[in-house]
């Protein structure tokens, strides 16, 4: 592989929790008494929390304070922890954890690179605590997707630059975050179209096909 480091969003390429996202958010809204459902659901997709309720809190006819909305992330993120402690490492798909297997054995150094504080979380429940070379992740930034920096900070921590490594990435907002940090970029998923990603990947695997 022409790359040194490979830097993976978590949430859609590694493992999904959209659902968990979804119903954490929708018991949010319906206690708000504000519409919300699966379509509205995915303009939340890559963003940070704060701005996802934003999105959410477009659609009431009440005005929150900074404090309200303080207190519903919150209790979305309490019910979505919730959520998750029903996650095990069978929730790793078969071709992730082959495919991650196999780059383990290169020289390929590894790393997280997401915008969510869950993240460390997420790892321990699927196997994965300890696997990666590196964890970025929103504990640990101050700007979420699009913004670059999550990626830049992974890349830093794993002691490349941007060019040597590759992103992996599910969201538009992510695949513009990897693009604005000067990083290539592997589009998969509801990404994986993106004109902007220099690679299109229709499954994990092909990650091994790249050279």
């Amino acid at each position: 592989m022409r790359y040194k480091g490979i830097i993976f969003d978590l949430d859609g390429v590694i493992c999904s929790t959209d659902e968990y996202h979804y119903l954490a958010w929708k018991a949010l809204a319906d206690r708000l008494g504000i519409p919300f459902d699966r379509e509205r659901n995915n303009l939340l997709r890559g963003v940070s929390r704060m701005a996802s309720l934003e999105v959410i809190l477009e659609k009431s006819c009440t005005t929150y304070s900074d404090e309200d909305k303080a207190a519903f992330a919150e209790e979305k993120n309490a019910t979505y922890r919730q959520l998750l402690g029903r996650m095990s490492p069978k929730d790793l798909p078969d071709d992730v954890q082959n495919t991650l297997k196999a780059l383990r054995t290169s020289d390929i150094k590894l790393a997280i690179g997401s915008s969510s504080k869950n993240t460390p979380f997420i790892l321990e429940r699927i196997g994965l605590e300890s696997f990666f070379d590196a964890v970025a992740d929103g504990n640990c930034i101050t700007h979420s997707k699009p913004h670059p920096e999550v990626f830049l900070k992974a890349a830093g921590m794993i002691s490349l630059s941007p060019q040597e490594c590759l992103v992996v990435e599910d969201a538009h907002a992510g695949v513009e975050a990897a693009i604005a940090g000067g990083f290539d970029c592997a589009a998969i998923g509801d990404a994986r179209d993106d004109g902007r990603a220099k690679w299109h990947l229709e499954k994990f695997s092909d990650l091994l096909h790249i050279r």
